[in-house]
């Protein structure tokens, strides 16, 4: 696996070195080796909360597959009858009773070797409202948790994102954001965003009474 340089700009699509791994560096390269077509497994399942990133990594092992040649694909509620290399398929918990026969289909395809199942839900598989034997058979492959990031993590995906948008926040900053603004990485990162763009409105730095005023006029 390449060296991962964080890339955190506003219009880059998913990839592996757009996301933060914080402790989640073993999901990452299981991922990365899944995408080139080397990962043993032909089942794997991601679990996290919202804004946690299993979207971002679903979307982005699908991108990788795409530029290693394979055929690869993100799916929805409408799901292929027959598996076709990699098929990621996000919000398993939210696949109505017919998806969630086709997955069960799917994924007895991939373990005989039509390819791999690659799945995200909120929580673990035993936790999620499904189909018993769709739950099971979720939980027979590869299954990780993502590991929220630690508060020097967010600090430096702050830093990353403000950066990129030319702007420096200087530490003080960065702790009020992260100690009264939302902690999932997406809306820091969408913080830092509004925030750049109300600080070029009234043409004024950003600084601490900036960010209170600003998330006051959010309340």
């Amino acid at each position: 696996m390449r060296q991962l340089v964080l890339n955190i700009r506003p219009e880059a699509p998913p990839r592996f070195d757009n996301f933060m791994p914080g402790d989640n560096l073993e999901l990452l390269l299981a991922l990365d080796t899944l995408a080139r077509g080397e990962l043993p497994e032909s089942v794997v399942y991601v679990w996290g909360a919202a804004g946690s990133g299993r979207s971002h990594l679903l979307q982005a092992t699908v991108a990788e597959a795409g530029r290693h040649g394979r055929a690869a694909r993100y799916g929805g509620p409408e799901l292929p009858d027959e598996l076709d290399g990699l098929l990621a398929v996000d919000d398993v918990d939210g696949l109505d009773e017919a998806a969630q026969v086709r997955l069960f289909s799917l994924i007895n395809q991939a373990r005989e070797g039509a390819g791999t199942v690659l799945a995200a839900g909120p929580a673990a598989p035993a936790q999620l409202s499904l189909r018993a034997d769709l739950a099971t058979r979720l939980g027979w492959g590869l299954v990780f948790g993502l590991r929220p990031l630690n508060e020097a993590d967010r600090a430096t995906a702050i830093h990353e994102r403000a950066r990129a948008l030319g702007l420096a926040l200087a530490e003080e900053v960065v702790r009020y954001l992260l100690s009264h603004g939302r902690r999932d990485l997406p809306s820091l990162l969408a913080g830092v965003d509004a925030l750049d763009a109300y600080s070029l409105s009234l043409k004024r730095p950003v600084t601490v009474p900036l960010v209170r005023e600003w998330l006051a006029g959010r309340s």
